[in-house]
């Protein structure tokens, strides 16, 4: 292995998604509604000042959870992050919440996460109760803690003026103490429906749908084509952003709950998909967008040329102990990812780790600023902004690119061909500068060295060589993601889709939303009514300028 509810009696103000947020004073006492509560046993929150501390934001500084040095974590897969270094500045940082009478990162997040409230919480040291208020919304905070990029902290009041409050790290601190003090318990449902649900998918999608479904008493099985579960968590993420004990304690929970895993099960291949609609009451297609963008440019035949989601599940096999060495190492090689998105930043660490001999990252775009461009990307909108990954960081601290404009980037970069040997292989990729409409630059070609080049270019939509799309008759749009009416139904009854294969491709939190909202939209269906919340709609969108 390798090494949001509203308060009690509260004015509410609506807003885009149909969520609501307090706008009248915070009363002193208030009964908040919890994980506890609805398994029976409520608890009341009892507040003696309107915040901790009342000037948090003006005596404290923003400080992150510190990273281990690169010299240290490049040579093994561990969390990128020293390990007990938040627990002892989380308080401080949570008491730079300003508990904001509207508060903008409600509407940052699709969750709707309760950031105020569970930040108050934490900054009176009352672990329990922000446990609660976390889990309320969000059924995977360790995830979303670890490997959301936090529009939350862009659309925080706070990051007007001054460094927004560090909430991501709230989040993981709440969420690791909940579970080394025991405050995540299985929850399975007081009586069982009669119903059954299906569902395709074991990413964020379809585990927090599964998880909902399971306990709204219906009985839920989850089909996943890979051998273990968790999806792109699961092989698409590198152990050192997020180690895969996580995923395997949720899914222990989840066990215990009562919903039920099928592995190695592809559906439309191993089993037939009209068959799995006759079986259960309700499908719901959580399947992804791992339909993976090309790059049809000459040479791209050449050996040694593999997408990003070929090269990430060989190195994860090799930390899950499946593997000595992937054959698609990067060791003593000179790498080029095409693709300057998450992705390929997954890429570049994992290159590293590896001993890559090189690795520059091509970013088609123009390198931004530093700081919020505020005609472009107002407050509070999620800016387009210089930012330093972990591998960034590791790039650039040990010059994996000499030729970059930064850490290991090259920026406004276009791919225009790639040569190779005589024996196929590809030896180098030839690139040219563009402008911001792409278009290319007089006298700005160059050529970099290539042994392996990594195409991290994004997804279109699912995946159809399995036939599931194409045996149930699901309608597609002119993006290729699967259609679906505003109670997240397809075409076929008793068939419903969520995520990025009918979203398109989006963060983890819009996922674990989409599982939640279609949850309540399944759970209405078969009993015509639902209890479960759900944070969005199908057409809600993140904010844009």
């Amino acid at each position: 292995m390798c090494p949001r509810t509203p308060e009690a009696g509260a004015a509410t103000a609506s807003y885009r998604g149909g969520k609501s947020l307090p706008t009248g004073p915070r009363p002193a006492a208030r009964t908040m509604a919890s994980e506890t509560e609805t398994a029976g046993a409520p608890f009341t929150y009892v507040r003696e000042t309107a915040v901790a501390d009342p000037k948090g934001f003006l005596n404290a500084s923003r400080e992150e959870w510190p990273r281990r040095p690169v010299g240290e974590r490049v040579h093994d897969w561990d969390e990128v992050y020293v390990p007990g270094a938040l627990l002892p500045i989380i308080r401080t940082q949570a008491d730079r919440c300003m508990d904001c009478g509207v508060p903008f990162c409600h509407e940052a997040c699709p969750l709707g996460n309760l950031i105020p409230e569970w930040n108050d919480l934490v900054s009176r040291d009352d672990w329990r109760a922000a446990s609660d208020r976390l889990h309320a919304t969000n059924n995977f905070p360790e995830f979303t803690g670890r490997l959301c990029p936090a529009p939350c902290e862009a659309g925080c009041v706070l990051a007007i003026n001054q460094p927004a409050v560090t909430i991501k790290n709230v989040e993981a601190a709440i969420a690791d103490r909940a579970w080394e003090d025991g405050f995540a318990p299985p929850r399975p449902p007081d009586r069982l429906s009669d119903r059954t649900v299906a569902v395709i998918g074991s990413g964020p999608t379809g585990l927090a749908a599964a998880q909902q479904l399971t306990r709204a008493g219906h009985t839920v099985a989850v089909y996943e084509r890979d051998d273990r579960i968790g999806g792109l968590m699961r092989y698409g993420i590198p152990e050192f952003k997020m180690e895969k004990r996580h995923l395997e304690r949720r899914v222990a929970q989840m066990r215990a709950e009562g919903t039920k895993f099928r592995t190695s099960t592809a559906v439309g291949r191993d089993v037939g998909a009209a068959e799995l609609r006759a079986r259960y009451d309700a499908v719901v297609l959580a399947v992804g967008a791992t339909a993976w963008r090309e790059l049809p440019v000459p040479g791209r035949e050449l050996s040694g040329i593999h997408q990003a989601m070929e090269y990430l599940p060989l190195a994860n096999r090799v930390c899950e102990g499946d593997l000595e060495t992937s054959p698609l190492s990067a060791a003593g090689k000179h790498v080029v990812i095409v693709g300057g998105g998450d992705t390929g930043a997954d890429c570049l660490g994992t290159a590293v780790r590896e001993g890559a001999k090189s690795v520059t990252q091509l970013d088609i775009y123009t390198q931004p600023g530093a700081e919020r461009d505020e005609d472009a990307d107002p407050w509070p909108v999620y800016p387009k902004i210089y930012r330093l990954s972990a591998a960034h960081e590791e790039a650039r601290d040990l010059e994996t690119a000499p030729a970059a404009d930064a850490d290991a980037r090259l920026f406004a970069a276009s791919t225009l061909r790639f040569t190779g040997d005589a024996a196929g292989r590809v030896r180098s990729l030839h690139l040219v500068e563009v402008d911001a409409e792409r278009r290319p630059r007089a006298g700005t070609g160059r050529v970099l060295p290539a042994d392996l080049v990594l195409l991290a270019l994004g997804f279109s939509g699912p995946d159809r060589s399995d036939g599931l799309v194409d045996q149930l008759g699901l309608a597609l749009d002119p993006r290729g993601t699967i259609t679906r009416d505003a109670d997240f139904a397809t075409n076929v009854p008793g068939v419903y889709a969520a995520g990025d294969a009918a979203r398109g491709q989006s963060l983890i939190v819009w996922a674990i939303a989409e599982g939640r909202a279609v949850a309540a939209a399944v759970d209405r269906r078969l009993t015509g009514t639902s209890r479960l919340p759900a944070p969005i709609g199908p057409y809600d969108r993140p904010m844009t300028a």
